[in-house]
């Protein structure tokens, strides 16, 4: 998390794209589209429908627990170098403080995240109108 590069965002792309953190992001953004294709495959073969689901749930268990050790180390960071209270104490920061803010709020600026979140939100409503037809839609009209 004290990654140098971050401290100043100046090199803000180089210092986000690790290896991890790119295969995370598509472990996520196939979690979540397996997850919206349960509603679709559901009016197809049952096998399918399984296997999206494990594969959307599996992909989530993963990702989550990434984002989880991710954020633990943020907070760790935070706790440990307790910015918060020389912020809200008005206290002169360090050369290191100074680093770790910087580093932090790289962090939370993720154009991945960004577009997680979008996906998510895309393939929810996407997969909420095609449940609405073939639940309410496609029935009434047979």
């Amino acid at each position: 998390m004290r990654n140098k590069k971050c401290a100043g965002c100046r090199e803000l792309k180089r210092c986000r794209e690790s290896r991890a953190s790119v295969i995370f992001f598509v472990i996520g953004i196939i979690a979540t589209i397996a997850v919206r294709a349960v509603t679709i495959l559901s009016n197809a073969n049952p096998v399918y429908v399984q296997f999206a689901w494990y594969i959307g749930v599996t992909g989530f268990l993963v990702f989550f627990i990434y984002k989880f050790k991710i954020d633990r180390g943020r907070y760790r960071l935070i706790s440990e170098s307790r910015i918060i209270e020389k912020i809200t104490q008005d206290q002169t920061l360090s050369s290191e403080d100074r680093s770790t803010i910087g580093s932090i709020i790289c962090a939370l600026i993720s154009n991945k995240d960004r577009i997680n979140y979008f996906l998510i939100f895309i393939t929810s409503f996407i997969a909420l109108i095609i449940a609405v037809y073939f639940d309410f839609i496609r029935r009434m009209s047979s």
